[in-house]
């Protein structure tokens, strides 16, 4: 079973990138939320969610075209990769999510993004943030636009919840990581 500290030693071969790291983070977190959520595995949901862009920083526009043969040959398992070759349906790939955990990652990769811009922009970060404050930033199109809410909408769709819901388990789970995600308050 993948672990956080085997997903951290496999990211660290492909990427060098801070803010890639970071998102890694944010997703992982989250993921953890989710697990707790359906009462899952946590730590195995955070590593699943650590590790699911391992090739983006080398292959940006083949995103997920090189991480199923190099992530099995590196000890992770079929049901492991499908898992994070799931969170690129329709844009990437065509492997549909079907179990919680890969309805959960397709869905918060994108949110993490929305929650992490919206929580920048508070004097208290996410300390403090509220659902309804994120459900404006949410509903405004034009914040945080490289997220693709159609894809939130469908991952919660898929899940059969309300993005408001998604959203609060993972703004709850992140605040609680709030300095480690660069989304404290502002000093």
């Amino acid at each position: 079973m993948l672990t956080l500290e085997r997903a951290k030693e496999l990211l660290n071969t492909t990427t060098t990138e801070e803010h890639l790291f970071l998102h890694a983070k944010n997703v992982a977190v989250a993921m953890g939320g989710m697990a707790e959520h359906f009462g899952e595995d946590k730590e195995y949901w955070t590593a699943i969610g650590y590790l699911h862009d391992y090739d983006y920083e080398q292959h940006p526009e083949e995103h997920l075209q090189h991480t199923e043969k190099a992530l099995l040959d590196a000890g992770v398992t079929q049901e492991e990769v499908r898992a994070i070759l799931a969170h690129g349906f329709g844009h990437c790939n065509d492997v549909e999510p079907v179990t919680n955990l890969e309805k959960s990652l397709f869905t918060v990769d994108e949110l993490t993004g929305i929650i992490q811009a919206a929580a920048r922009m508070r004097p208290m970060g996410i300390t403090d943030m509220e659902i309804s404050s994120f459900m404006k930033k949410f509903k405004d199109k034009k914040f945080a636009a490289k997220c693709d809410r159609e894809v939130i909408r469908k991952g919660c769709e898929m899940l059969g919840m309300e993005v408001r819901d998604v959203a609060e388990i993972c703004i709850n789970a992140m605040k609680g990581y709030a300095d480690e995600l660069q989304i404290g308050p502002k000093e």
